[in-house]
């Protein structure tokens, strides 16, 4: 899978154009993404974003997305693609997750059970499918956006992600237009 074909499929699951994708695609070369205060991120905004991506992608007979380093990938990426606007909106949805968790479950999103985190995202990403229907497109990203397209991004652009959790089959200079696919086994990929 190339990045284009990447940010085809998180567009398409999130409703949304890939926040940063431009400069993704060029590399991660914005010329306005400066590693500022914004930009700084902790071991423990790290793990945050690792318990966020693992909420999404949890560890079951395949690997989770704390497995595939997720919230690392997406310090780097923020850093890297975003423009100042979207690294201060990426921080400010990190705060607007953990209160919104201590509004429904009544603490912060750390100290939250596997259950608690759950109910929280799905409400969040109904919240933010519903927003992304109706925005305009000079209103703001809902913040959840953000943190959907950047694990979804890097879980499947991982190790991991590509080989524990799709059929992945290494064939270079291979096509096969035909696969057979029986219900419930994984999606086929395969270098490009």
């Amino acid at each position: 899978m190339n990045r284009r074909e990447l940010l085809k499929m998180v567009a398409a699951a999130t409703g949304g154009v890939v926040i940063g994708g431009e400069f993704f695609l060029a590399g991660c070369t914005n010329p306005e993404a400066r590693p500022g205060e914004s930009a700084t991120f902790t071991e423990s905004d790290i793990a945050f974003l690792d318990e966020v991506a693992e909420t999404i992608f949890p560890k079951t007979t395949t690997p989770g997305a704390k497995d595939a380093k997720v919230g690392q990938f997406m310090t780097v990426y923020v850093t890297d693609c975003y423009d100042e606007k979207d690294q201060k909106a990426f921080r400010e949805g990190m705060k607007q997750i953990n209160e919104a968790c201590k509004k429904m479950h009544g603490h912060g999103f750390m100290k939250a059970s596997p259950e608690h985190r759950r109910d929280l995202l799905v409400a969040l990403d109904k919240e933010r499918s519903g927003y992304q229907k109706t925005k305009k497109r000079e209103d703001p990203n809902h913040y959840f956006q953000y943190f959907k397209q950047m694990t979804i991004m890097g879980y499947f652009t991982s190790k991991e992600g590509r080989t524990g959790a799709t059929n992945y089959q290494h064939t270079p200079g291979k096509y096969q237009g035909d696969v057979p696919y029986k219900k419930g086994d994984k999606i086929l990929t395969g270098l490009s």
